[in-house]
Protein backbone atom coordinates (compact mmCIF):
# COMPACT_ATOMS: atom_id res chain seq x y z
CA UNK A 1 0.00 0.00 0.00
CA UNK A 2 0.78 3.57 -0.58
CA UNK A 3 1.35 6.05 2.34
CA UNK A 4 -0.33 9.25 1.88
CA UNK A 5 0.51 12.66 3.86
CA UNK A 6 -1.90 15.14 5.64
CA UNK A 7 -1.80 18.28 4.77
CA UNK A 8 0.99 20.72 5.50
CA UNK A 9 0.59 24.44 6.73
CA UNK A 10 0.34 25.42 3.69
CA UNK A 11 -2.29 23.45 1.91
CA UNK A 12 -4.43 22.88 4.97
CA UNK A 13 -5.70 26.31 4.23
CA UNK A 14 -7.36 25.42 1.09
CA UNK A 15 -10.62 24.04 3.36
CA UNK A 16 -11.01 28.07 4.22
CA UNK A 17 -11.69 28.50 0.72
CA UNK A 18 -15.47 28.82 -0.71
CA UNK A 19 -14.94 26.92 -4.17
CA UNK A 20 -12.72 24.37 -2.32
CA UNK A 21 -14.64 23.52 0.38
CA UNK A 22 -17.23 21.80 -1.07
CA UNK A 23 -14.83 18.79 -1.57
CA UNK A 24 -14.43 18.72 2.39
CA UNK A 25 -17.81 18.80 3.01
CA UNK A 26 -18.69 15.47 5.98
CA UNK A 27 -14.83 15.69 7.07
CA UNK A 28 -13.25 15.20 4.50
CA UNK A 29 -9.64 15.85 4.17
CA UNK A 30 -6.60 16.65 2.25
CA UNK A 31 -4.15 14.79 1.68
CA UNK A 32 -0.77 14.28 -0.88
CA UNK A 33 0.65 11.13 -2.05
CA UNK A 34 4.92 11.85 -2.64
CA UNK A 35 7.92 10.64 -3.84
CA UNK A 36 11.52 10.68 -3.97
CA UNK A 37 12.49 14.36 -4.68
CA UNK A 38 15.08 14.56 -7.72
CA UNK A 39 14.98 10.62 -8.55
CA UNK A 40 11.31 10.78 -9.31
CA UNK A 41 11.66 13.97 -11.24
CA UNK A 42 12.82 13.29 -14.63
CA UNK A 43 13.14 17.06 -16.41
CA UNK A 44 14.17 18.94 -12.84
CA UNK A 45 16.68 21.09 -13.82
CA UNK A 46 16.84 24.73 -11.86
CA UNK A 47 15.66 22.90 -8.55
CA UNK A 48 17.06 19.73 -9.40
CA UNK A 49 18.44 18.33 -5.91
CA UNK A 50 18.44 14.53 -4.43
CA UNK A 51 19.19 13.08 -0.63
CA UNK A 52 22.16 10.65 -1.12
CA UNK A 53 22.74 7.97 1.25
CA UNK A 54 26.85 7.78 2.18
CA UNK A 55 28.40 4.71 3.37
CA UNK A 56 28.00 6.20 6.71
CA UNK A 57 24.08 5.81 6.01
CA UNK A 58 23.73 9.55 6.68
CA UNK A 59 22.01 11.58 3.68
CA UNK A 60 23.67 14.59 2.29
CA UNK A 61 21.67 16.61 -0.36
CA UNK A 62 23.58 16.69 -3.94
CA UNK A 63 22.32 19.65 -6.24
CA UNK A 64 22.06 19.38 -10.18
CA UNK A 65 25.11 21.10 -12.10
CA UNK A 66 22.32 23.74 -13.01
CA UNK A 67 20.39 24.01 -9.90
CA UNK A 68 19.48 27.66 -9.28
CA UNK A 69 17.10 26.96 -6.22
CA UNK A 70 17.11 23.70 -3.91
CA UNK A 71 13.99 21.71 -4.02
CA UNK A 72 12.58 22.41 -0.43
CA UNK A 73 11.19 18.69 -0.88
CA UNK A 74 14.76 17.59 -1.07
CA UNK A 75 16.20 19.06 2.48
CA UNK A 76 13.05 17.36 4.41
CA UNK A 77 14.38 13.85 3.03
CA UNK A 78 17.92 14.81 4.17
CA UNK A 79 16.79 15.85 7.99
CA UNK A 80 13.90 13.70 8.20
CA UNK A 81 14.23 9.79 8.12
CA UNK A 82 10.39 8.82 8.42
CA UNK A 83 10.54 11.11 5.51
CA UNK A 84 12.86 9.73 3.59
CA UNK A 85 11.85 6.42 4.19
CA UNK A 86 8.00 7.22 3.33
CA UNK A 87 8.80 8.88 -0.16
CA UNK A 88 11.11 5.90 -1.56
CA UNK A 89 8.73 3.40 0.12
CA UNK A 90 5.92 5.36 -2.38
CA UNK A 91 8.34 5.91 -5.75
CA UNK A 92 9.59 2.27 -5.27
CA UNK A 93 6.07 0.70 -5.29
CA UNK A 94 5.01 2.73 -8.33
CA UNK A 95 8.13 2.42 -10.59
CA UNK A 96 7.87 -0.88 -11.68
CA UNK A 97 4.32 -1.06 -12.34
CA UNK A 98 2.56 -1.22 -15.32
CA UNK A 99 -0.61 1.27 -15.68
CA UNK A 100 -3.08 -0.47 -14.74
CA UNK A 101 -1.03 -2.09 -11.32
CA UNK A 102 -0.46 1.28 -11.00
CA UNK A 103 -3.82 2.73 -11.39
CA UNK A 104 -5.22 0.14 -8.93
CA UNK A 105 -2.14 0.78 -5.95
CA UNK A 106 -2.96 4.00 -5.92
CA UNK A 107 -6.73 3.60 -5.69
CA UNK A 108 -6.35 0.86 -3.17
CA UNK A 109 -4.55 3.01 -1.40
CA UNK A 110 -6.39 6.07 -1.33
CA UNK A 111 -7.79 7.45 2.21
CA UNK A 112 -11.68 6.80 2.03
CA UNK A 113 -11.94 10.61 3.54
CA UNK A 114 -9.88 11.99 0.88
CA UNK A 115 -11.57 14.98 -0.20
CA UNK A 116 -8.62 16.97 -2.14
CA UNK A 117 -5.17 15.50 -2.99
CA UNK A 118 -2.03 16.82 -4.34
CA UNK A 119 -0.47 14.50 -6.16
CA UNK A 120 3.15 15.31 -5.03
CA UNK A 121 4.28 17.78 -2.54
CA UNK A 122 7.44 16.00 -3.36
CA UNK A 123 8.23 14.40 -6.67
CA UNK A 124 6.98 14.47 -10.04
CA UNK A 125 5.16 12.40 -12.53
CA UNK A 126 8.31 10.33 -13.36
CA UNK A 127 6.74 8.40 -16.63
CA UNK A 128 3.79 8.46 -19.17
CA UNK A 129 2.27 5.52 -17.72
CA UNK A 130 2.26 6.98 -14.15
CA UNK A 131 0.60 10.34 -14.66
CA UNK A 132 -2.11 8.63 -17.20
CA UNK A 133 -2.78 6.35 -14.00
CA UNK A 134 -3.42 9.21 -12.17
CA UNK A 135 -5.74 10.60 -14.57
CA UNK A 136 -7.76 6.99 -14.54
CA UNK A 137 -7.90 7.14 -10.61
CA UNK A 138 -9.23 10.81 -11.52
CA UNK A 139 -12.22 10.04 -13.35
CA UNK A 140 -13.00 7.19 -10.84
CA UNK A 141 -13.21 9.79 -8.08
CA UNK A 142 -15.09 12.41 -9.40
CA UNK A 143 -16.29 13.80 -6.32
CA UNK A 144 -12.81 14.46 -4.94
CA UNK A 145 -10.38 16.50 -6.43
CA UNK A 146 -6.53 15.80 -7.81
CA UNK A 147 -4.36 18.70 -8.41
CA UNK A 148 -0.21 18.61 -9.23
CA UNK A 149 2.44 20.66 -10.15
CA UNK A 150 4.80 19.24 -12.75
CA UNK A 151 8.02 19.68 -15.12
CA UNK A 152 7.31 16.56 -16.63
CA UNK A 153 5.32 18.78 -19.64
CA UNK A 154 5.60 15.49 -22.01
CA UNK A 155 3.37 13.79 -20.40
CA UNK A 156 1.05 16.24 -19.38
CA UNK A 157 0.97 17.43 -23.25
CA UNK A 158 -0.08 13.71 -24.41
CA UNK A 159 -2.84 13.56 -22.00
CA UNK A 160 -4.26 16.77 -23.83
CA UNK A 161 -5.85 14.36 -26.07
CA UNK A 162 -8.03 12.95 -23.37
CA UNK A 163 -11.50 14.54 -21.97
CA UNK A 164 -10.85 17.84 -20.11
CA UNK A 165 -11.83 16.66 -16.09
CA UNK A 166 -13.22 19.31 -13.50
CA UNK A 167 -11.45 17.35 -11.09
CA UNK A 168 -7.81 17.15 -12.37
CA UNK A 169 -5.58 20.39 -12.23
CA UNK A 170 -2.27 20.72 -13.42
CA UNK A 171 -0.01 23.35 -13.25
CA UNK A 172 2.92 23.52 -14.95
CA UNK A 173 6.35 24.15 -13.36
CA UNK A 174 8.97 26.59 -15.04
CA UNK A 175 12.56 25.39 -14.12
CA UNK A 176 12.88 22.25 -16.38
CA UNK A 177 13.91 21.02 -19.45
CA UNK A 178 11.00 20.83 -21.59
CA UNK A 179 10.16 24.55 -20.79
CA UNK A 180 9.44 25.93 -24.04
CA UNK A 181 6.51 23.66 -24.15
CA UNK A 182 5.16 26.17 -21.74
CA UNK A 183 4.74 28.61 -24.16
CA UNK A 184 4.25 26.28 -27.46
CA UNK A 185 1.15 25.05 -25.63
CA UNK A 186 0.00 27.75 -23.85
CA UNK A 187 0.06 25.72 -20.59
CA UNK A 188 -0.79 27.35 -17.07
CA UNK A 189 2.47 27.86 -14.88
CA UNK A 190 4.05 28.63 -11.78
CA UNK A 191 7.20 30.24 -11.21
CA UNK A 192 9.35 30.84 -8.36
CA UNK A 193 10.03 34.32 -7.59
CA UNK A 194 12.68 35.94 -5.52
CA UNK A 195 10.41 39.15 -4.12
CA UNK A 196 7.15 40.40 -4.72
CA UNK A 197 8.19 42.69 -6.86
CA UNK A 198 9.57 40.32 -9.26
CA UNK A 199 6.20 38.58 -9.42
CA UNK A 200 4.32 42.40 -9.60
CA UNK A 201 7.09 43.26 -12.56
CA UNK A 202 5.91 39.19 -14.12
CA UNK A 203 2.49 40.42 -13.49
CA UNK A 204 1.55 37.45 -11.20
CA UNK A 205 -0.34 36.84 -8.29
CA UNK A 206 1.30 35.19 -5.49
CA UNK A 207 0.07 31.86 -4.53
CA UNK A 208 0.78 31.59 -0.51
CA UNK A 209 -1.79 28.54 0.13
CA UNK A 210 -2.25 26.57 -2.98
CA UNK A 211 -5.57 27.88 -3.72
CA UNK A 212 -3.84 29.03 -7.18
CA UNK A 213 -3.16 25.73 -8.19
CA UNK A 214 -5.90 23.42 -6.65
CA UNK A 215 -9.16 25.62 -8.11
CA UNK A 216 -10.23 24.07 -11.13
CA UNK A 217 -12.07 27.59 -11.39
CA UNK A 218 -8.24 29.17 -12.15
CA UNK A 219 -7.05 26.52 -14.29
CA UNK A 220 -6.26 29.01 -16.64
CA UNK A 221 -4.65 31.49 -14.80
CA UNK A 222 -0.65 31.32 -13.95
CA UNK A 223 1.29 32.39 -10.80
CA UNK A 224 3.96 32.74 -8.90
CA UNK A 225 5.50 30.86 -5.94
CA UNK A 226 7.67 32.48 -2.80
CA UNK A 227 11.56 31.37 -2.79
CA UNK A 228 11.02 28.86 0.22
CA UNK A 229 13.02 26.32 1.76
CA UNK A 230 17.13 26.12 2.69
CA UNK A 231 19.40 27.17 -0.09
CA UNK A 232 23.15 27.29 -1.62
CA UNK A 233 25.15 29.03 0.55
CA UNK A 234 26.84 31.95 -0.91
CA UNK A 235 23.86 31.70 -3.86
CA UNK A 236 22.12 34.02 -5.45
CA UNK A 237 18.56 32.37 -4.30
CA UNK A 238 20.51 32.36 -0.86
CA UNK A 239 21.26 36.23 -0.96
CA UNK A 240 17.30 36.19 -1.87
CA UNK A 241 16.27 33.86 1.26
CA UNK A 242 18.19 36.55 3.55
CA UNK A 243 15.81 39.80 2.58
CA UNK A 244 12.92 38.15 2.35
CA UNK A 245 13.58 37.22 5.96
CA UNK A 246 14.93 40.52 7.00
CA UNK A 247 11.94 42.24 5.03
CA UNK A 248 9.60 39.34 6.90
CA UNK A 249 7.62 38.77 3.29
CA UNK A 250 5.69 35.69 3.79
CA UNK A 251 7.72 32.86 2.08
CA UNK A 252 7.74 29.73 4.36
CA UNK A 253 5.56 27.06 5.62
CA UNK A 254 5.83 24.41 8.75
CA UNK A 255 8.45 21.93 8.75
CA UNK A 256 5.79 19.21 9.95
CA UNK A 257 4.97 16.29 8.14
CA UNK A 258 2.24 14.08 9.52
CA UNK A 259 1.79 10.44 7.39
CA UNK A 260 -1.21 7.66 7.34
Amino acid sequence: MLKFSNANAKIEALKNDDELSEYLTDKRKVYSLDLLSGYSCPFAESCLSKAVVQPNGKRKIQDGHKTQFRCFSASQEVQYTNVYNLRKHNFDSLRKLSTGEMIDLINNSLPTNAGIVRIHVAGDFFNQQYMEAWYSVAVANPDKLFYAYTKSLRFWHSINEFPILHNFVLTASYGGRDDWRIDEYDMRFAKVVYSEQEAHDLGLAIDHDDTHAAKPSLRNQSFALMLHGTQPKGSEAADALKVLKRDKVRHSYSRKVATV
